[in-house]
């Protein structure tokens, strides 16, 4: 197995909004900024309380995720009806000297309507349609935007969910959405500790991975992003990806003469990797491919890229 001299991870960054309060999309709080900061994120993580302490006040003095989570959704969708507004009107105006006008405003004016009868822009019929896609490019409608739900959790309730956290799970599901439990407080102690006091902490708890992994795990596979690895005495790496991506592709990632000088990649996936304990082991098994230009890298692997500059 490999004992390199230092060992870098992927990054997700995850930017922490404060929690929106009813008339945040016409500035209530500092509703336009805190909006203005979801806009720029590719998925929203609504993490709601769904545990009983009397010694930590909720802002509505009771606890109730779904209203939690129907004040948060509607607040969205009222900075779309906002943002779209402005965008009709500008249209309007540019339907004489504009022949793509007409098809925007029309698709415009659509969304309209199913976003005033409450609506997220994510269930519009025609959200697939080339003139939804060139408004959401230029408008990044928030809630068209892939939502994950954390139910944030007692430490008795992480194994069998509390009435709570059920409801947002159902919820979850009726909107298609992924759905984490944790406790925060738990997850807050085990930044201090070492990767073994973890697993065994987690082993204690009777869970196999933390809140903060599983959160990471989904939110990279709703940002349709995967990992390979390279793997030396001096550095084991991990990459991220889009998902689909060739092993040219993949090899730009490292550095763009990789991709134009490719050759072909020595490809070990993470499992055999693993069972062989390292790249020596899988050659001797046979475990170790040479993949072409039409390699389509998956999640984990281990590569060697080979090229010509």
């Amino acid at each position: 197995m490999v004992k390199p001299e230092r060992i870098l991870h992927s990054v997700v960054e995850f930017v922490d909004i404060a929690g929106l309060i009813k008339g945040a999309s016409k500035g209530e709080g500092l509703g336009n900024q805190f909006l203005a900061n979801i806009k720029e994120c590719e998925v929203i993580l609504q993490v709601v309380r769904c545990f009983e302490d009397d010694n930590i006040v909720h802002v509505s003095d009771k606890i109730d995720p779904l209203n939690d989570i129907e004040t948060i959704e509607l607040e969205l969708i009222l900075a779309d009806i906002a943002t779209l507004d402005k965008r009709i009107d500008r249209l309007q105006k540019a339907l004489k000297s504009s022949k793509d006008a007409k098809n925007l405003l029309e698709c415009a004016l659509s969304l309209k309507t199913h976003l005033e009868e409450l609506k997220p822009a994510k269930t519009f019929p025609l959200n697939t349609s080339e003139a939804f896609l060139e408004l959401d490019k230029e408008l990044r409608f928030l809630s068209h935007k892939k939502m994950i739900y954390v139910a944030n959790v007692g430490e008795e309730d992480l194994n069998i969910l509390n009435e709570h956290a059920k409801k947002v799970k159902n919820h979850a599901k009726g909107q298609n959405s992924e759905f984490v439990a944790l406790c925060a407080k738990l997850e807050e102690e085990m930044v201090s500790m070492s990767g073994d006091e973890v697993k065994e902490f987690l082993q204690s708890l009777g869970v196999e991975e933390s809140g903060l992994e599983k959160t990471i795990r989904l939110s990279f596979k709703e940002l349709g992003l995967i990992n390979y690895f390279t793997a030396g005495v001096k550095e084991v790496r991990s990459w991220t990806i889009k998902k689909g991506s060739s092993a040219p592709v993949a090899a730009g990632v490292i550095h763009k003469d990789f991709e134009k000088g490719f050759i072909r990649a020595e490809t070990i996936s993470y499992d055999d990797f693993i069972a062989y304990k390292g790249e020596a082991g899988a050659k001797e098994k046979g475990a170790l491919r040479i993949e072409g230009k039409d390699y389509i890298v998956q999640d984990g692997d281990v590569l060697h890229f080979r090229f010509n500059v």
